[in-house]
């Protein structure tokens, strides 16, 4: 479903340039349900704004499904962003019109495309469990209630994929819970690949891949080992007693890899590591001293 490799975005003013992806790897399959976790500054947001049409890639590869969003014209991405993909803002003024009800915010984004199916949009927020709340104005609805509106929106064109950029950023443990039992219920009944961009390890722990992000690159993976326990926590980061993630660090197609920060920090090593290799596995030491050297 998403193929990119590496994929660069550089943002640039008169006097300041930022790279914010530096060579990014990741692939995700159809129907795949995952996190991305990743510091502030790291470039998860700015991955998902590319994978939703709204950030333009400076280089790389980045396809979606059929389309070639490097080679994409402004006609063809908003076609695009019209059928092909949904997205959640953490904001939910970004989601929602206010001076609407919930019933017409699902219906606005059918109407932009010429297909109005009010059915569907009643059907959407039922499966939200907003089927009593189609006529309430947002005022009426609380900041979950909102979310999960916003949500119903993302689906009203029934994408084939879904971005979220922290979804339950500001909504409380139950409703975080309850979101997130939607979009698994979303993933295995309408087959729709979901992509959430968090900060919540706990909500990470919820889905069945987790790629973390550093400094533009993709730097480890946290696959589900069973698919059918849903596990508290994740390998590395703590949570719950029953670990069902296994942690990978990615390689990539050249061979270079990003062992975590606090790893290198342990074993005292700097801008320099010994690496031997015993037939078995690969070993990283701090190197060996010369004699006399300071260090």
């Amino acid at each position: 479903m998403i193929h990119c490799e590496g994929l660069v975005k550089i943002f640039k003013t008169e006097d300041l340039e930022v790279v914010a992806l530096q060579g990014l790897n990741l692939s995700v399959q159809q129907g795949e349900l995952m996190a991305i976790i990743g510091n502030s500054g790291s470039g998860k947001s700015t991955f998902l704004n590319i994978l939703g049409g709204l950030d333009r890639p400076s280089a790389g590869t980045i396809k979606v499904g059929d389309w070639d969003l490097l080679k994409i014209t402004d006609e063809q991405l908003v076609k695009y962003k019209r059928d092909t993909v949904g997205f959640i803002w953490q904001n939910n003024a970004r989601n929602l019109l206010p001076y609407l009800t919930a019933l017409q915010n699902v219906e606005v984004p059918m109407m932009l495309a010429g297909k109005l199916d009010r059915a569907y949009a009643k059907q959407l927020l039922e499966w939200v469990g907003l089927g009593h709340r189609l006529n309430n104005k947002l005022a009426q609805l609380s900041g979950g209630e909102q979310q999960r509106v916003a949500i119903a929106i993302s689906l009203a064109n029934k994408p084939k994929l879904l971005l979220a950029d922290e979804p339950t950023g500001s909504v409380d443990t139950q409703t975080s819970d309850m979101i997130m039992g939607i979009f698994r219920r979303m993933n295995k009944e309408i087959g729709v690949t979901i992509v959430i961009v968090t900060h919540d390890i706990t909500l990470a722990g919820k889905v069945d891949r987790v790629v973390a992000i550093r400094d533009g690159l993709t730097s480890t993976e946290f696959i589900k080992r069973n698919p059918n326990l849903d596990g508290d926590g994740l390998a590395g980061f703590g949570g719950g007693q029953q670990n069902v993630h296994e942690a990978y660090v990615v390689v990539d197609r050249v061979g270079r890899l990003q062992v975590p920060k606090e790893f290198l920090e342990a074993l005292d090593i700097g801008d320099k590591a010994s690496m031997e290799f015993d037939g078995d596995k690969i070993v990283i030491r701090t190197p060996n001293k010369l004699e006399g050297e300071t260090k």
